[in-house]
């Protein structure tokens, strides 16, 4: 990438987010044209995947079990230790069969208050983020941390400000130090740790200030009240009209409130509680290419019967499947 590419990408950074934070002081609206293109001109198939199942021995038999359950998108199938040519392989067998590789997991806490777990999850990252970027994937993912004892749970430092610049230190250093090329590391959206809204992505994308720092969507993550959880589909057209072309694959779950007291809500299959799929897909078809990712279900048939649900969902709005 040339200096005038990344100057030019830097000015479009700016100037869109600029916009979005505007939006979300009610203060006006973001340039549409700048965050998206033309619903009829970028309406394009869905791309779902999901775990593969089947054993496999190559690459071609990982891709042909992949096709096997229709899926055209895939979390990255091998580790950091693969070697080279086995990582070519994969990413060729992939493109051979028309499967994006969405995804490579970084799961750790690279702001825990355990220094050797700190530093243990920061390698991490960097070894996850370089296969990413080895393989071709569209995304690192992981979530920013916390400053609790679990590594992904609540805790009352996650939403201080100096939480917030150890996220934006910690994933500028990531980034930094491995410079991805070919892919981009992202933040996954949490309930109790940021970035938790739209409105708080935008204030980190700004403040990393890096070309390969980017989007991961799960909206259900964000329904953490009754409030969100009533108005889950104006949430998720809000993250789409502020993130959208920053958003590099999402999560696939459903979420479920119990009528009983205080607030209890449940992860649960998609098709089985009250996320709006409509909205959802038709906002992901906005932006071709970017894939829909099913996860935490625990058997192969209930990951059929959720992706059976996603693609019901869209035939019933028109919309098709890679």
């Amino acid at each position: 990438m040339d200096a005038s590419h990344r100057q030019s990408r830097r000015s479009f950074l700016k100037t869109s987010l600029a916009g979005a934070a505007v939006a979300s002081l009610g203060l006006g609206s973001p340039v549409r044209g700048a965050m998206h293109a033309s619903p009829l001109q970028a309406r394009g198939k869905l791309r779902l995947g999901g775990p593969v199942f089947d054993k496999y021995q190559d690459p071609d038999g990982w891709a042909r079990a992949v096709r096997k359950l229709g899926y055209s998108a895939a979390y990255c199938p091998i580790g950091a230790e693969a070697a080279d040519d086995v990582v070519r392989a994969y990413e060729q067998a992939a493109q051979k069969a028309d499967i994006i590789i969405a995804e490579v997991g970084a799961w750790s806490n690279p702001i825990s208050p355990d220094d050797e777990k700190r530093k243990a999850a920061l390698e991490t990252c960097r070894r996850q983020l370089a296969l990413a970027d080895r393989i071709g994937a569209r995304c690192c993912v992981n979530i920013s941390g916390s400053r609790g004892t679990q590594w992904d749970g609540p805790a009352a430092e996650n939403f201080t400000e100096e939480t917030f610049e150890m996220i934006v230190e910690t994933t500028r250093g990531i980034i930094d130090d491995v410079q991805p090329m070919r892919t981009w590391f992202t933040l996954e959206t949490m309930p109790w740790a940021y970035p938790d809204s739209a409105d708080s992505y935008v204030r980190l994308i700004r403040a990393i200030d890096r070309d390969r720092f980017a989007v991961h969507l799960d909206p259900v993550n964000l329904v953490c009240s009754p409030q969100r959880y009533y108005s889950n589909g104006k949430l998720i057209a809000e993250c789409f009209e502020k993130l959208g072309p920053y958003i590099k694959s999402c999560h696939a779950k459903d979420i479920y409130l119990h009528p009983k007291l205080m607030t209890h809500l449940d992860e649960v299959r998609p098709g089985q509680g009250e996320l709006d799929y409509a909205t959802f897909l038709r906002e992901l078809s906005k932006l071709p290419g970017v894939p829909l990712m099913l996860e935490h279900l625990p058997n192969a048939e209930e990951y059929r019967q959720a992706a059976e649900h996603i693609r019901s969902v869209g035939r019933a709005i028109g919309l098709s499947f890679a």
